[in-house]
């Protein structure tokens, strides 16, 4: 069966949601532009610091008043399976509103964004109950224990590269470990977030307990300052998340998990064969979502006896990529999300030539096409470390190769000085894929292979200028609790 569609019938969601109602707002006009064709598909009216506090409130007084504060987990996990199944039931009308909107190949939404999304929504409420303290020995008279608790109301700031699945990760295990959520997406990507939201009151959540408030930076940075906020999470550019940081300092220090910008090594070891097999990894690596990925694998690091040969054979693959927009299946290269950030991939690319890079192939926008930001696959060698285009990632379907040595500059030159996201490994030795991580300066290494695998329980997130905390997996729900510690004497 064909996913295709036609964009013209999907109407873009522009609004707010707060007490589980769409809320148009009166801020500052936002133009909602379609990446695929550069057409105008509606106008957000972002959240001032009014609104932002509406919002807060009604978050924080639902989830007193609707005692989703003191239900019982076996009740949260519930409503959060009955979510999940929601989400499965109406995968085809999320995925063609998520596809319109914005990069996401509709195909790609819907049979593996929302499927991972439902997954990790079953994942999080089977964790509801299963939440532990932990007894501390200590002296007889006395006894000792860490209580986890919830830490009420989450701000949840999240990107436009993958809405839907950002949109959980953000808001599911919150909600799971008895918070509520206050969620802005991107303001290039606002629309699957609130229908996700209204799935979720559908499914039984109290309406107020999962808000969205649409809206740019400003938005933003309310929801960090208000003093309703208990924690923040939020994935974007490390350069935002340093403010992110400081509107949280100057307003109560309040605690972050932070994913940060990436420029993620894909570190090829001496012994490694099967040239098409890794080459087709790692053009994946980079390719993916036409490299709006904050892991994507911009950095080739290979053996000079085999960068050559490798390297011909991923522009081969780099080449016979099809550029299109997200409701056609035949394409395979999706837009990037905005001409301003389609500009600054040029820009990034001329200075990085200048300081004297060379083009392999790429480098320019793709040919005949609409009015959307197509980004040929680009390919670039002899990258100075001193230029914009090792120092900042492009955010776009960019790889950078180099060559080395010995095994010692290798490594050296897989550690950025600035990012620390991400790095993949390929070896054929088992002895090099259990001691070479530990030499990575990166929060995830996957050894002989690239990107997140379709499971829930691995955390993900950085070191360095990449950000700090987790996502997903264990060690992601328990960064939405705080654990108190408890002296009771008992004599």
């Amino acid at each position: 069966m064909s996913h295709d569609f036609d964009p013209n019938g999907v109407a873009a969601i522009t609004d707010h949601l707060i007490d589980g109602r769409r809320v148009a707002g009166d801020g500052a006009e936002i133009a909602l532009i379609r990446p695929s064709d550069g057409a105008a598909i509606g106008t957000i009216r972002a959240a001032d610091e009014a609104l932002v506090d509406a919002a807060m409130r009604s978050a924080a007084k639902t989830r007193t008043a609707s005692g989703w504060a003191t239900a019982t987990a076996l009740e949260r996990a519930r409503v959060l399976k009955a979510w999940a199944d929601l989400i499965d039931a109406r995968r085809t009308e999320l995925g063609r509103l998520e596809a319109a909107t914005t990069t996401r190949p509709v195909a790609d939404v819907i049979t593996r964004d929302l499927v991972r999304a439902a997954g990790a929504v079953r994942y999080f409420a089977e964790w509801a109950d299963k939440i532990e303290g932990s007894l501390i020995a200590g002296a007889n008279s006395g006894t000792t224990f860490l209580k986890p608790e919830p830490y009420g109301v989450i701000a949840s700031i999240a990107p436009f590269n993958f809405p839907a699945i950002n949109a959980i990760w953000k808001s599911a295990p919150a909600l799971a470990t008895g918070n509520a959520v206050v969620l802005k997406p991107s303001e290039l990507t606002p629309s699957s977030a609130v229908m996700i939201a209204e799935l979720a009151i559908e499914a039984g959540l109290p309406a107020g307990l999962f808000n969205v408030v649409q809206g740019a930076g400003a938005t933003g940075s309310a929801l960090v300052r208000h003093p309703l906020t208990g924690k923040i999470t939020f994935t974007g550019s490390s350069a935002t998340g340093a403010r992110v940081m400081a509107d949280a300092a100057m307003t109560g220090t309040k605690p972050l998990t932070l994913e940060l910008g990436g420029k993620t090594p894909q570190l090829v070891m001496d012994d490694a064969h099967d040239l098409d097999a890794l080459a087709a990894t790692i053009a994946g690596g980079f390719l993916a979502n036409a490299g709006q990925v904050c892991t994507a694998g911009t950095r080739l690091i290979a053996p000079r006896r085999l960068l050559d040969e490798l390297t011909d054979k991923i522009i081969g693959i780099a080449q016979a990529r099809v550029a299109g927009p997200t409701w056609d299946t035949r394409a395979t290269l999706p837009p990037i999300i905005s001409e301003k950030q389609a500009a600054r991939i040029d820009r990034m690319l001329a200075e990085t030539v200048a300081d004297g890079a060379t083009v392999l192939t790429g480098g320019r926008r793709c040919a005949n096409m609409n009015s959307g930001a197509y980004v040929e696959p680009t390919v670039l060698a002899g990258v100075p470390d001193s230029s914009v285009g090792f120092r900042e990632e492009f955010f776009g379907p960019v790889l950078s190769v180099y060559a080395y040595d010995d095994e010692d500059e290798a490594l050296a030159m897989a550690n950025h000085p600035s990012y620390a996201l991400a790095a993949s490994l390929y070896t054929t030795s088992a002895a090099k894929a259990l001691a070479l991580p530990a030499r990575l300066n990166a929060g995830t290494v996957w050894v002989n292979g690239h990107g997140r695998q379709p499971d829930f329980a691995t955390p993900q997130g950085g070191f360095a200028g990449s950000g700090f905390g987790k996502e997903m997996g264990r060690a992601g729900l328990e960064g939405f609790l705080r654990f108190k510690t408890v002296w009771l004497n008992h004599g």
